[in-house]
Order: structure tokens, then C-alpha cells, then sequence
């Protein structure tokens, strides 16, 4: 099969175009041939190499995708060869106690697909039939792979995690991003304000056609902003998922109270802190990782039920993966960048 790999880590240049092995599916698993598939921030982690995770060489990132079930492995008794679908790319062991206690990401052996397994920048992937959802069918199937990790990520962040309730007032770092984007769309379905920042003035005027209520520009002064903003109340949610470069300022512009989400460090892992900030004004930091299979159910209600659209950005043909990578890895993008299998 076609695929976009690369055999050794480093930067876009070893990523590599060509034929791979067509992988077969295991017991309970099925295999999806592939209509599209999505980049996220975490491709270009997996391409560089992460810290403490091994990644079996030659790798096919990518997490995200939609497709037709072209194959289904032994026990897979109500999946049908043809439905079209998309996955949850959560990978966990579905015994431990998390995973019998239906909270699949804190599983002790959680991976994601792409990263821990061979992904989706191919002309098919194999995924455990638990995973599969039927595919909406009134969006694209550019749409059908651009929700999957991103907003998976951003509903356990804002609705479970963050707790966001209707009224408040949410920060969210660095708008044009994947999951940035999805808390801004799910942010507006619960009702709450939403305070965008970016380096991009095009990026901030778009934030607002979407449904942000005021932007700031994200420097040293987001904070200042949000204070202003806010008649120095601050923001009871802030959603951070760049790290170093934001953590102080994330800090400064929650309220008393305020709730502090990061599923993410796009910036660096070791920001610097003011602890006093933190237990003075009783602040929650709180850690979030993709979702549970509830997380996923309820996002795919809220897809289906037309409240939530992913919005793209670009879309390119599969071979021309390479120049999708450079976009990610300039910022260019605003929301998500799209590969065509068949394109």
C-alpha cells in the first residue's frame, strides 16, 4: 500500500513516500482502507522523536482518518465489510482498572494511533472495532477526519476536565490549532465567552467570524488584556496548550478560583512558574489527555447532532504529505490540515 513513513527521525526531510506493508487485522480489530486523513501538532513530536518513547522504525504517523471497513479479524461479529467510519485514536488495554472503570486515557498502557502504533497517512490502518463510530454523513469525508483527535482532545478538556459552564469566561492560547479551534466551537455550545489570542492578526479576525468575543495579541500582555477585558476579574477557564511561552501569562489572567487546563506544551515542557499565584488565588491546574470512550460517544452525539464542524484548512494529496508537515510546522494553518488518499 501507499503510504507516507519516514526511518529515521529528524526533520520533513526524511519523510518518505512509497510502499509499505498493507497491515492485517489481529483479533477484534478491523482494517479501514482509508477516503482521508488529518495532521495534528503531535505528527511533527513523532517525526522529531519523543524523549522516553520508543518508536519501532520504519513509522506511518497520522491519528486521525475516515474511511471503509475493508476487513474485520476473529471475534469481530457487528462490524460490517463497507460501512464507512471514523475511530477514536485513543490505543488502551481494556482491563486494567481505568479501562473497567470507562477512563480508557488514564489506561496504564494508553498510546495514540501514529505515535505508539502505525497510523493513518496511508492507504489503510487497522484499529480496534471498539473504536469505530459510523461515519456522519452529512459532512465530507474531509470533515469525517478532521474531529477526531483534536476535538476528542478539546471535550474532555472543556466539559469533563474543565467543567466549563454556561456564562463563563475562557482564555484560549494560540487560536488557528486544532485543538485551540475545537475549544472555541465547544466553548460557544455550552455559552460561554470566549478570549482568543494569536501571533496572526488574519488568524484573530477569522477567530471572530467563528464566534470568539474578543481577541488579544498573544505577547506578554495577554494577561494585562484579560484583566482589562474582564473589569479585573480574569478568566475561570484557561485552556494552554503551548506551555513555556504562555504558562505565566496563563497564571496572571485566571480569576480567583479559576480553572487552568493544559493537554499540551507546543512551546517547551519546563515553563517558569509563580507558585504563589497559584495557592494565593486558589487556583486548579488541571492535566487532560485525549478521552474516554464516554468522551467519544458524547463528542459523536454532538457531531451528528450538527452542533459541532470541523473547519479545515488545507488539503493536500497524500504524496504530497511533506508540504502539509512544513505547513504545520510553520503555523500556517488555521484549524486542520487534510490529506486526500485518493487525491
Amino acid at each position: 500500500m501507499r503510504a507516507l513513513y519516514f526511518e529515521e527521525h529528524g526533520g520533513t526531510d526524511k519523510l518518505l513516500y512509497g510502499e509499505r506493508p498493507e497491515p492485517e487485522p489481529g483479533p477484534g480489530e478491523v482494517r479501514v482502507r482509508l477516503k482521508t486523513t488529518a495532521l495534528n501538532h503531535l505528527d511533527l513530536f513523532v517525526l522529531e522523536g519523543i524523549p522516553g518513547i520508543p518508536i519501532e522504525l520504519p513509522h506511518i504517523g497520522g491519528a486521525d482518518g475516515a474511511g471503509v471497513v475493508d476487513a474485520v479479524g476473529e471475534g469481530v461479529g457487528d462490524v460490517e465489510v463497507g460501512a464507512e467510519v471514523v475511530f477514536d485514536p485513543g490505543l488502551s488495554c481494556g482491563h486494567c482498572e481505568y479501562c473497567q472503570s470507562g477512563e480508557q486515557s488514564l489506561c496504564v498502557r494508553f498510546g495514540v494511533l501514529g505515535e505508539h502504533s502505525d497510523g493513518t497517512f496511508a492507504e489503510a490502518v487497522v484499529v480496534s472495532a471498539q473504536s469505530l463510530a459510523p461515519r456522519p454523513n452529512h459532512l465530507s469525508w474531509e470533515e469525517s477526519a478532521a474531529f477526531g483527535l483534536a476535538h476528542l482532545t478539546a471535550w474532555r478538556m472543556l466539559i469533563n476536565r474543565g467543567g466549563l459552564r454556561p456564562g463563563e469566561t475562557v482564555l484560549i492560547h494560540g487560536i488557528g490549532g486544532g485543538v485551540s479551534m475545537a475549544c472555541l466551537q465547544l466553548a460557544k455550545i455550552v455559552g460561554a465567552r470566549v478570549i482568543a489570542t494569536s501571533r496572526s492578526d488574519k488568524k484573530l479576525r477569522r477567530a471572530v467570524e467563528l464566534g470568539a468575543d474578543e481577541t488579544l495579541p498573544a505577547d506578554d500582555q495577554v494577561a494585562r488584556g484579560v484583566r482589562g477585558l474582564t473589569g479585573k476579574r480574569g478568566a475561570d477557564v484557561v485552556v494552554d496548550s503551548v506551555g513555556e511561552a504562555t504558562w505565566m501569562q496563563s497564571l496572571k489572567a485566571a480569576a480567583k478560583g479559576g480553572r487552568i487546563v493544559t493537554c499540551g506544551a507546543t512551546s517547551g515542557p519546563n515553563p517558569v512558574e509563580e507558585i504563589r499565584l497559584i495557592f494565593w488565588n486558589q487556583l486548579s491546574i488541571i492535566g487532560s489527555t485525549m478521552g474516554s470512550r464516554r468522551d467519544w460517544r458524547q463528542l459523536i452525539a454532538a457531531v451528528e447532532g450538527h452542533r459541532l464542524k470541523p473547519v479545515i484548512d488545507t488539503v493536500f494529496p497524500l504524496a504530497e504529505g511533506r508540504t502539509a508537515y512544513e505547513r504545520m510546522e510553520e503555523a500556517g494553518q488555521f484549524a486542520k490540515i487534510v490529506l486526500s488518499i485518493d487525491g
